[in-house]
C-alpha cells in the first residue's frame, strides 16, 4: 500500500507540473494509458486472491480517480493560461489616439460645382470660363442691361476708379459676361455652362458680397422653350436625386432672355424644416428664358437664323438646399469644424453613375 502512496505521488506530481498540453498528455498516458503504470497494476487484479483483491482494487480505483481529476485541473489551468497569453498578444490598447481623419476635405462649393458640372455634361455641355474683373459692356450692355437699371447702380455693383477716358471696370455682378465672350469667340452651334465667382454689394444669411453662379446657353438654329424645359427638368431630378419631383415654369422678366420664366420646385415646409420633393408648397432655384435677340445682335450672332436658351442660379444658394446648410456666410469664415462637418472625402469625384453626392 505504501508503494501506491508513492506511486500515486510521483503521477501527480508529474501531471500538476506538465508545462504544456504535450507534457500533460504524456503524463496522462503513463499514468492512464494503456501500458500505463496504473493500468498494469489494475490488470493485476487477476492473479491477487480474492481477500488482497478487496483491498487493492477499491485502493487503485481511488487512484484512478485521483489522476482523473489532477488531469482536468491541469487541463483547465493550461488552457486558462494559454487563453491569457493570447488575450495580451491581441489586445488594443484603447489609450492609443484614433487613426488621424484626412486634413482636407472638398468644399460644400466645389462639391456642387463638380455635380453641376457633371449633370450638364451629360447633356453635351462645355464649361467656359471669363475674367472676374470685366467692363460695362460684357456685364451690363451686351445683356440688353439699360443704364437706368438698378443693377448698376453702386449701391449693387463693386467699381474701380474712372479711367482717363471715364471708363470704369468693375467685378462682374454675374457669370453673364462669359456667355457674351464666349459668344464673340466661338461660332454656333453653342452648348456650354460658366461657373465661377461673382460680386455684388450685399450680405445676410443668404448674401455674401462675393458668391458663386453658374449660367448656361444653348444657341442653335432650331432651339426653342421645350429644349430649355426638358433641360432643366432632367438636371432638377438628377441633382437633386428626386426622380419624380415636381416642378413648375413661372413666368418671370430678365433683360437678356423673353420669354422668361422662373422654374420651381416642390417642397415643404413643415415643423420649419425644409424638404425638398415633398409637399404643396414651392421653392425658386433659378431663371432661365430664350435669349433675346438683341443680345445676340451685340455679338454678331444672326437673331433671324440662330436662337437659344439661357439660365443661371447661384450654385452657394442650392448647395444649401441640398445639403441643409442653414447659413451662407458660414460658406466663408475657414471654419475647420463646419468644413469637416459639411466638406466631402477628397477625390470622391460625382458622377451619374456612381451618385453624385456619395
Amino acid at each position: 500500500m505504501q508503494d501506491l502512496d508513492t506511486l500515486e505521488k510521483d503521477m501527480v506530481a508529474a501531471i500538476t507540473g506538465a508545462a504544456d498540453m504535450q507534457a500533460l498528455e504524456a503524463a496522462r498516458v503513463a499514468a492512464l494509458g494503456k501500458k500505463g503504470q496504473l493500468t498494469q497494476l489494475m490488470r493485476g487484479l487477476g492473479q491477487m486472491d480474492a481477500e488482497e483483491r478487496q483491498t487493492v482494487a477499491p485502493r487503485l480505483n481511488q487512484l484512478k480517480d485521483a489522476l482523473n481529476d489532477a488531469v482536468n485541473e491541469r487541463r483547465t489551468a493550461l488552457n486558462a493560461a494559454e487563453l491569457e497569453a493570447r488575450l495580451a498578444s491581441e489586445k488594443i490598447d484603447v489609450t492609443l489616439p484614433v487613426r488621424p481623419r484626412p486634413a482636407g476635405t472638398i468644399h460644400p462649393v466645389s462639391q456642387v460645382i463638380d455635380e453641376l458640372t457633371a449633370v450638364f455634361a451629360d447633356m453635351g455641355f462645355e464649361v467656359a470660363e471669363g475674367p472676374d474683373i470685366e467692363d460695362d459692356f460684357h456685364n451690363f450692355t451686351a445683356l440688353n442691361i439699360p443704364p437706368e437699371h438698378p443693377a448698376r447702380q453702386m449701391h449693387d455693383t463693386f467699381y474701380f476708379p474712372e479711367k482717363d477716358d471715364g471708363e470704369r471696370l468693375l467685378l462682374r455682378t454675374h457669370t453673364s459676361p462669359v456667355q457674351i465672350r464666349h459668344m464673340q469667340a466661338h461660332k454656333p452651334p453653342i452648348r456650354i455652362i460658366a461657373p465661377g465667382r461673382t460680386y455684388r454689394c450685399d450680405s445676410d444669411q443668404t448674401h455674401t458680397p462675393m458668391f458663386h453662379q453658374v449660367e448656361g446657353l444653348v444657341i442653335d438654329k432650331s432651339t426653342h422653350m421645350g429644349h430649355l424645359k426638358g433641360c432643366l427638368e432632367e438636371f432638377a431630378r438628377s441633382f437633386f436625386e428626386i426622380e419624380d419631383l415636381r416642378m413648375r415654369f413661372r413666368p418671370s422678366y430678365f433683360p437678356f432672355t423673353e420669354p422668361s420664366a422662373e422654374l420651381d420646385i416642390g417642397c415643404s415646409y413643415a415643423g420649419g424644416e425644409l424638404r425638398i420633393g415633398e409637399g404643396d408648397d414651392w421653392l425658386e432655384i433659378l431663371g432661365c428664358g430664350m435669349v433675346n435677340p438683341r443680345v445676340l445682335d451685340h455679338v454678331g450672332i444672326d437673331p433671324d437664323t440662330y436662337q437659344g436658351f439661357a439660365f443661371g442660379m447661384g450654385i452657394d444658394r442650392i448647395a444649401m438646399l441640398k445639403y441643409g446648410i442653414p447659413d451662407l456666410r458660414d460658406m466663408f469664415d475657414a471654419d475647420m469644424r463646419w468644413l469637416r462637418h459639411y466638406g466631402f472625402v477628397p477625390l470622391d469625384i460625382p458622377t451619374l453613375a456612381g451618385g453624385l453626392s456619395r
